[in-house]
């Protein structure tokens, strides 16, 4: 696997994103790389209060179009200052979530223009994108099972976006879908009635195509 690898995970909410970017991180350090772990929206200290605003529930309904720019701030100020000294420096970049997630959310799940979204992101980031990306297919059902039961245990409420409901992370699955069939980028990883090792080793398979 090449130097300066920007690797991202994606797909719908409680899908284990969070768990296969921890595992694959360990697995690359052990490898002797050094691995960079972050996640957007945030990523850093500024990105990381635009991420605040995105998600925190308020009784001010948050515009799509304020959603899509405050998206984008967060990935502009994500890219230059964490993302990219990362990657010029030769160190693996292990991402949950980047632009593949405003097209299916913003896009697939609001209903807005795909090119709208890709233009902003270009006017953000120029043409810059991950080198490999998984995508973690998962019934958006039990998906949203899972992450009440972890608000449940960590004593916190649903984000602004996890509260949509299943009818929107279904809009949502169908669009990292459909983003995977057309873009020989993302792997699709199936998720359903597998163990967490099994999903982790089809992912490290995956490893030795990047040159």
């Amino acid at each position: 696997m090449k130097q300066g690898c920007f690797i991202t995970l994606e797909g719908p909410d409680g899908g284990g994103k969070s768990t296969q970017a921890r595992l694959l991180a360990d697995y690359l350090e052990k490898q002797g790389r050094e691995v960079v772990l972050t996640r957007e929206p945030g990523g850093t200290p500024l990105a990381e209060e635009i991420r605040k605003l995105i998600l925190t529930p308020t009784a001010e309904a948050l515009e799509p179009m304020a959603e899509i720019l405050l998206y984008t701030a967060s990935r502009a100020q994500h890219v230059q200052g964490l993302i990219k000294p990362a990657l010029t420096a030769g160190k693996v970049v292990i991402c949950e979530r980047f632009i593949d997630s405003s097209l299916a959310y913003q896009g697939y799940g609001l209903g807005w223009d795909l090119e709208l979204i890709r233009t902003v992101n270009r006017i953000a980031v120029g043409e810059f994108m991950p080198d490999l990306t998984f995508l973690l297919d998962n019934d958006p059902q039990l998906g949203l099972e899972r992450v009440a039961k972890r608000s449940g245990e960590n004593q916190t409420t649903v984000d602004r976006i996890e509260a949509r409901g299943v009818a929107f992370q279904q809009r949502v699955r169908q669009g990292f879908l459909e983003l995977a069939a057309d873009d020989s980028r993302i792997i699709l990883i199936k998720t359903a009635k597998r163990t967490i090792s099994e999903i982790h080793q089809e992912i490290i398979t995956h490893l030795s195509g990047l040159n």
